[in-house]
């Protein structure tokens, strides 16, 4: 894991889904003393019950501002997270699955860093994650080392010699170590939110991609996931 550097009291703006990834970089943020600002985007995505997550967690860690931003997406479609397409049930397979939202850490990104300029702060945290996950293009070391290389030159700060420090401390972590990681800071798992297809009565699927990841994980690392899934 990357161990964020102290954060001796200054702002970082974390891209809090409300999933279980970004509930543990918030919680390691503010662990390691940074004030904490929460950046959550409404893309109108399918799984709306974690814009409820985010701001529980939000709310939990003290974060210093919660900010909800809208952003339709479903006016671009191409998804099954934006669009009218099936949400697939039948496991992980070798392709970029239907559930990948074009672009979506990119544009995310993008406005995190906005408002990070905007808020004087130099510290970005994002809970991506290369080694158990869905094989998304924009959750690899590339993408995030190419990041910090564009916001170099396409912002003020940048131009004035002041760098974005863009963490990604769970980047090589599989998911067992990321529910051992939630465990050890205190976190309830049910407080987070990763299902793809909430069901009509308000438990996860537990059979998408994002609840199998899950669900393995808590299951290898030995630890109950609180959270309530279908039958």
């Amino acid at each position: 894991m990357e161990r964020l550097p102290a954060g001796n009291g200054r702002k970082a703006v974390v891209l809090l889904s409300g999933g279980l990834d970004s509930m543990v970089c918030a919680a390691l943020a503010r662990e390691a003393g940074y004030e904490l600002f929460a950046l959550t985007i409404d893309y109108n995505q399918r799984h709306r019950r974690e814009l409820d997550a985010a701001r529980q967690i939000a709310a939990h860690l003290g974060a210093k501002r919660h900010v909800v931003l809208p952003l339709d997406l479903r006016q671009f479609g191409g998804s099954a997270l934006t669009d009218d397409i099936a949400v697939p049930k039948e496991g992980l397979g070798d392709d970029i699955p239907v559930t990948y939202v074009p672009a979506r850490n990119l544009v995310f990104l993008s406005l995190t860093l906005a408002w990070s300029e905007a808020l004087g702060a130099r510290d970005v945290v994002i809970g991506v994650n290369a080694l158990d996950y869905s094989g998304y293009p924009d959750c690899r070391p590339e993408f995030i080392s190419g990041f910090a290389d564009l916001a170099r030159i396409a912002t003020k700060a940048g131009a004035e010699g002041e760098d974005f420090r863009i963490h990604a401390p769970l980047q090589y972590m599989g998911k067992a170590e990321i529910a051992a990681e939630a465990g050890r800071l205190g976190l309830d798992p049910a407080m987070s939110w990763s299902c793809y297809d909430p069901q009509p009565d308000g438990s996860a699927c537990g059979l998408c991609d994002s609840c199998r990841l899950r669900r393995e994980g808590f299951a290898n690392a030995g630890i109950v996931d609180t959270t309530r899934y279908a039958e």
